[in-house]
């Protein structure tokens, strides 16, 4: 009798064994999934932040692109001669108030008159030769270049010496 109750209780243990690992298997199961997911969850919000940032990059500056010719007529406005000096000083207080209004929105002029031609920012429309320039300097613009952060929104179109 000693023997057939030995036998009993090993296959009792074995059973309880078994009883104890399946679900403890199950939970292995399901962390892993649970950490799986949360992993997909976490990219997830990254990609979802990221592609906000560039629609909001992407509206902005097509917005801005529409603006800027309106930018340069009042420049243009500005600098033209007039015997109206209490109109010259509203003209160019509205260019100020324009520029401060898209700066907000972070652009930027492309500096050129001076600096070394990047294709990158400018756009050659003509070439020149003159001594006392440098190679590849800009030596005129002929429309300002704007940028948001490191992302063009318009070339600056300028003159290159040598």
């Amino acid at each position: 009798m000693g023997e057939g109750n030995e036998k009993k209780m090993q296959e009792n243990m074995e059973l309880e064994n078994e009883a104890v690992q399946t679900p403890k298997t199950e939970l292995e199961e399901l962390e892993d999934r649970y950490k799986r997911l949360y992993a997909e969850f976490e990219n997830f919000k990254k990609r979802s932040s990221k592609e906000r940032e560039n629609l909001y990059s992407m509206i902005t500056g097509e917005v801005l692109l529409v603006m800027l010719p309106i930018m340069d007529n009042l420049e243009k406005a500005a600098s033209s001669e007039t015997s109206d000096k209490a109109y010259q000083e509203g003209v160019n207080l509205v260019v100020k108030q324009y520029k401060t209004a898209l700066e907000k929105f972070g652009l930027k002029e492309i500096e050129t008159i001076g600096k070394r031609f990047d294709p990158e920012l400018h756009e050659a429309v003509s070439h020149m030769d003159d001594p006392t320039k440098g190679e590849q300097e800009i030596v005129e613009e002929y429309r300002k270049g704007y940028q948001i952060g490191n992302k063009v929104i318009r070339h600056a179109l300028v003159v290159v010496a040598n």
